[in-house]
């Protein structure tokens, strides 16, 4: 623990550092990401027009706090002339720092909202269900529809013209705590141009987006299927079965391992808002008017799911010549599957799968694993084959363990 005269001599010197930064004319852009703090220095090539257009485009994430000040931004290059530093203070992490070149501004710019994004997510991993997606809520309830898309397929589009109607929330990152309220994440729109050259950084004031209101909540969760080209045809929305749900979720989310139950908490989101919906439609005009009614209550999923038995810390050792399952992450029963979270990735099992799993909990040898599973599908001819064709699949996908000399 430091003592508090070295506290004193460390604020001291801050104060003077902070002091020859104002004296030469330096501008530092204070944030607020996701509940982390940034302060950005930008290098001398980034002129005083490049700076207020990034402060106006990042205007809504605006830390009114006092600076902390980063190190001072690398020497530029010929090749990479924009540069920039970047420090933060998270309540999870110590603090941080991170450097940027680029060689243009737009370059620059792009990397600076890429890398605040993936450190505030880092920084919030385990604490946040945080959704690759974009979010809009209506400004009267504060009710959230968050849009779940992969990069370049409509997220950007959809928030430019939802939020001319619904208070704009974010069109990254849709961030839910526990209780089902969200972190606002009000980022410049990453707007494509020319193909090769970087986004463009543009800020929701400038595009007449609405704000968010002060207390939005996750009222639906939705999957974006665009159909490019084609004949223009009325959006489709429909509910996604729960097995399925989870599947698509997990992969357009970030750091949900991180979470306590990963595969248990994110069902338990998907029970808070009635399920999951997927939108398949080709202009971005007609979404609008197609998800309104979700900003309204829903009724409940009807699908039920589980939790299995926990992992026993028994049977570490394996025999050679036997089987078992390895312990997961965690594990969720949805009708007839079962989801298995291993450490980087998420089986789902189906048909014999689930009974191969609930025979394997301890130590077995195949031709034992093979009659248990028989007990519960019956015993075709042909079916010891099969039970062998899936285990061998499930050994290669970490999800069984074989005991070897």
């Amino acid at each position: 623990m430091r003592s508090t005269g070295t506290l004193e001599n460390t604020r001291l010197a801050w104060q003077h550092r902070l002091l020859e930064e104002l004296a030469r004319g330096s501008d530092l852009l204070c944030l607020e990401v996701l509940g982390t703090q940034f302060t950005v220095c930008w290098g001398a090539a980034v002129t005083w027009q490049q700076r207020d257009a990034m402060r106006w485009a990042w205007a809504r994430c605006v830390d009114g706090g006092g600076p902390f000040l980063p190190p001072l931004p690398p020497e530029p290059t010929m090749d990479q002339p924009f540069t920039a530093s970047v420090t933060y203070q998270s309540k999870k992490y110590d603090d941080g720092t991170f450097q940027l070149q680029a060689a243009s501004f737009e370059e620059l710019a792009e990397h600076l909202t890429s890398r605040l994004t993936v450190a505030a997510i880092l920084a919030n991993a385990g604490g946040l269900t945080m959704l690759h997606a974009c979010g809009v809520a209506d400004p009267a309830t504060g009710a959230v529809v968050a849009l779940v898309a992969k990069s370049g397929t409509g997220k950007t589009t959809a928030a430019s013209l939802l939020a001319e109607v619904y208070g704009y929330v974010t069109d990254e990152t849709v961030a839910i705590r526990p209780d089902g309220s969200v972190v606002p994440y009000p980022k410049p729109l990453s707007v494509k141009q020319r193909p090769g050259t970087p986004k463009q950084q543009v800020g929701p004031d400038e595009l007449g987006l609405l704000p968010a209101p002060a207390r939005p909540f996750l009222q639906s969760i939705v999957l974006l299927n665009r159909v490019p080209g084609g004949r223009p045809a009325a959006p489709k929305l429909q509910r996604v079965p729960m097995a399925d749900a989870v599947l698509a979720l997990i992969p357009d989310s970030s750091s949900q391992a991180e979470m306590v139950e990963p595969l248990q908490s994110l069902c338990r989101l998907i029970d808070r808002v009635g399920g999951v919906w997927q939108v398949t439609y080709t202009e971005a005009a007609d979404l609008p008017a197609a998800l309104e009614p979700l900003f309204r209550m829903q009724p409940g999923d009807t699908s039920a799911w589980e939790a299995p038995a926990a992992e026993a810390a028994r049977f570490r050792h394996i025999p050679e010549g036997y089987i078992r399952r390895a312990a997961p992450r965690d594990a969720v029963a949805i009708g007839g599957d079962l989801l298995v979270m291993m450490e980087n990735q998420v089986v789902r099992l189906s048909g014999i799968g689930p009974a191969i799993w609930a025979a394997s909990a301890s130590p077995i040898r195949p031709d034992q694993l093979a009659e248990e599973v028989g007990k519960v599908h019956g015993t075709p001819e042909g079916y010891r084959d099969a039970v062998a064709a899936a285990t061998e699949q499930l050994i290669a996908k970490s999800v069984l363990a074989q005991g070897r000399k």
